[in-house]
């Protein structure tokens, strides 16, 4: 036999000779008191310490750190990524609505417990933009500038109080980490993991994209240096977009062109970075070069002085004392802080999957959400804002060999040497610079805008979520927009679910393959036989368009097939009372004495009353089908074919109403004879069908079949066996006299087939 063909030679498995030939194993279903009492009685030391190794993944890899062949290269990575995060953190903080010296405490507390708690070995923790924007939106609506307006008698003018504003800022910032660490920490605990699920890549994409514009937008402001309000909530990009072009005339040219300038050096320094990255060992630092010059620059200039130019101006130098949480404001921000933290999980969790995947070792997704809602919660306590990861500083730390968070420690101490006794000499920096440092590090979330002609072409749904999700974040509030896209992407979900397609199956000759007759030319539909798939499950959403797929696949509506044949026989007997028709030994003939009947159908109707009942066709004298001609007063549908398959292989589950109405087009096709089967099921599909007593004398379990194949091979059996009775029966009539006259009525004597487009 040729090795590319098989041949396979079984007996014809049913769902019931199947169970009786293999013993089905019986599940064992335990109880949660049984469960509990069972973890509790497998508790040992060794237990333990693997549950303690889980809860704190450092006890894992640490002890097998290779010293020699890692610590240079962590060392490395972390100096290169401690430079960059101290700039990213100062350029963030203006994000977050908060002074920029904060942003240096959120780049600095948060990895001290991811090293402890983190399972990913490569990722940078601290702020991100997107997060940070976020952030942003929350303190300004809290605490916005008109909360802080003071009277100044000296001058007869109103001005704003941005001590007490900044300090309020700081408050609400680091009570909504507090509350974010909350949500992470429960969500790890409950092993919600998997919500990240719903946050699919087209979202996300599509929404970083459009926090991307709303960055852009607000730090135009701030490369401008105009005084324009701060908008928050629907509408806030477009209402900020014309307050600059309305005070486009007041902008401050100094920091312009250190703005400009910035932007160009940092996009093309990391251009040439990307491009040799395969020469350079390490990658050039231009944000930390570009800002040690322009604080030179604007301290040996005073550009503060000499040209109003916004500056950095107080940097802390140490630490902050801890600070509690103020939890009155948890009401307030509840909705933006669990928005917020499964975001920040998803961003922190996608990109450590993808070094991990590069590295061979696996991310515990409850345990990362354990890790920074502890992370968040302890930052918090000194007044830092929401961490996560960024994807620049990662690939610093990446690309400059970092191979564990012992680079990300070496990153905190760099960072904490800024706190101590650098960050001072960072007070003349311009503002601009920092915000030209930001946009430089949007240039990746931008060029996402190309996944849309590529998603268009794999997918339209996911092609339609980036779309929806970018433009609903652009126009309303971030958080809603976030929000707004999920609920779309469910939408589609559903929509697909509940338009799911049926399809005609035909057979590959000589083969058991089955394939959809419009897609394959050479696959043959099978005489009088029926296979229909269904490509989604099945639930009360969806049936009605799963009723309307069958009834267009088989070509008629068994409700009206039976109706018209219930009429016929009504019709049949009307006219053998009145005579109009007559009986010999070949059947039927008409009385050609009577003339045609002109009674039409509505009449016939009243005729036998305004109800309208269905007509069992055994109460009948006469037995009226397909097959059997009358006069063209009495049209009979015929239908050729004779059995359905239902392939549910692609069937996840079904619900009580789609197992109602299985029942019930079971039973429209039955009382027309036209047997209908069930193949490919699932084990759990079965079994729901059994626990909703969908089998009963007339659905038997016999009408389930493990494939498609072994359902044609029964019915082309049981065909076979019937028409060797029928030519049987047939001959043992020709020996008979001539029937009476209620033997003749109650036959089926086929003369001509009379076929009837029921429409």
């Amino acid at each position: 036999m040729d090795c590319d063909q098989y041949l396979v030679s079984r007996t014809i498995y049913s769902e019931k000779t199947f169970q009786q030939k293999i013993e089905k194993r019986e599940g064992v279903k335990k109880s949660i008191p049984h469960k509990l009492k069972n973890n509790c009685s497998s508790c040992s030391p060794a237990t333990a310490h693997l549950k303690l190794k889980k809860f704190l993944p450092v006890l894992s890899w640490l002890p097998n750190y290779q010293w020699k062949e890692w610590f240079v290269h962590d060392i490395i990575a972390g100096l290169c990524t401690g430079l960059v995060g101290t700039l990213q953190g100062l350029a963030f903080a203006l994000l977050a609505e908060v002074p920029v010296g904060y942003g240096l405490y959120s780049s600095f507390f948060p990895i001290l417990t991811y090293f402890f708690l983190g399972t990913s070995r490569h990722i940078s923790v601290g702020p991100f933009p997107v997060i940070s924007l976020m952030v942003g939106q929350v303190v300004l609506a809290l605490a916005p500038n008109d909360k802080f307006i003071i009277a100044n008698a000296t001058l007869n003018e109103t001005q704003i109080d941005y001590e007490a504003r900044d300090a309020a800022r700081v408050v609400v910032s680091s009570t909504l980490t507090f509350l974010i660490g909350i949500i992470q920490l429960v969500l790890g605990a409950l092993q919600f993991g998997f919500v990240v699920r719903y946050l699919g890549d087209p979202l996300v994409r599509g929404f970083t994209t459009a926090a991307a514009f709303q960055v852009l937008i607000s730090q135009i402001k701030l490369i401008l240096n105009l005084p324009s309000r701060t908008y928050s909530g629907v509408l806030a990009i477009f209402y900020t977009t014309i307050d600059i072009f309305t005070n486009i005339s007041k902008t401050n040219f100094a920091d312009l062109t250190a703005g400009s300038i910035t932007v160009v050096l940092c996009l093309a320094v990391k251009d040439l970075n990307e491009r040799f990255k395969h020469i350079l060992r390490i990658p050039i630092p231009i944000e930390v070069i570009v800002a040690i010059i322009a604080t030179g620059i604007s301290y040996g200039v005073n550009l503060e002085g000499t040209y109003n130019a916004a500056i950095v101006k107080n940097v802390p130098s140490g630490f902050v004392p801890p600070v509690a949480p103020d939890i009155s404001l948890f009401s307030q921000m509840i909705v933006p802080a669990f928005s917020i933290g499964i975001l920040a999980y998803a961003l922190a969790v996608s990109l450590g999957k993808v070094y991990a995947t590069k590295y061979n070792y696996e991310i515990d997704g409850n345990q990362e959400f354990i890790a920074f809602g502890v992370s968040n919660i302890f930052s918090s306590c000194f007044s830092c804002f929401c961490a996560t990861t960024a994807l620049s500083r990662t690939a610093v730390q990446e690309s400059t060999g970092g191979k564990t968070q012992i680079a990300g420690i070496i990153t905190a101490a760099v960072v904490m040497i800024s706190l101590l006794s650098v960050g001072r000499y960072l007070e003349p920096l311009q503002k601009s610079v920092l915000a030209a440092i930001v946009i430089a590090n949007l240039k990746g979330m931008f060029w996402q805008v190309a996944d849309i002609p590529r998603l268009w072409r794999q997918s339209k749904w996911d092609a339609a979520i980036w779309l929806f999700t970018c433009f609903a974040s652009l126009l309303l509030d971030i958080d809603l927009g976030l929000l707004a896209g999920v609920l779309f992407g469910l939408f589609t979900v559903l929509l697909r679910v509940q338009y799911a397609s049926c399809s005609s199956l035909g057979n590959v000759p000589g083969t058991d393959i089955y394939r959809d007759v419009k897609k394959y030319k050479n696959v043959d539909e099978l005489e009088g036989i029926k296979v229909i798939r269904f490509s989604s499950a099945i639930f009360y959403g969806n049936v009605e368009s799963l009723k309307d797929g069958i009834k267009l696949i088989v070509g008629f509506d068994p409700v009206k097939i039976f109706n018209k044949r219930t009429k016929a026989q009504q019709k049949v007997n009307r006219l053998l009372k009145k005579k109009l028709i007559m009986t010999n030994e070949n059947g039927i003939n008409r009385n050609s004495a009577t003339g045609e009947d002109t009674e039409s159908d509505e009449e016939m109707h009243n005729y036998y009353g305004v109800e309208r009942k269905e007509v069992n066709a055994n109460n009948f004298n006469m037995q009226a089908d397909g097959n059997t001609e009358f006069s063209s007063s009495v049209p009979i549908p015929v239908i050729t074919m004779h059995s359905i398959i239902f392939d549910f292989g692609q069937v996840s589950f079904l619900d009580v109403v789609a197992v109602d109405c299985l029942k019930g087009i079971f039973k429209e096709f039955q009382r027309i004879e036209v047997d209908v089967f069930i193949a490919e099921y699932d084990d759990n599909v079965f079994g729901q069908l059994e626990s909703c007593d969908f089998f009963n004398d007339a659905i038997k379990t016999d009408l389930c079949f493990l494939t498609i194949h072994d359902a044609v091979l029964h019915i082309q059996k049981q065909k076979k066996n019937c028409s060797s009775c029928s030519l049987l029966d047939m001959a043992s009539h020709m020996q008979v006299q001539p029937a009476s006259r209620n033997e003749i009525l109650k036959r089926t004597l086929p003369v001509k087939s009379v076929e009837r487009e029921i429409r």
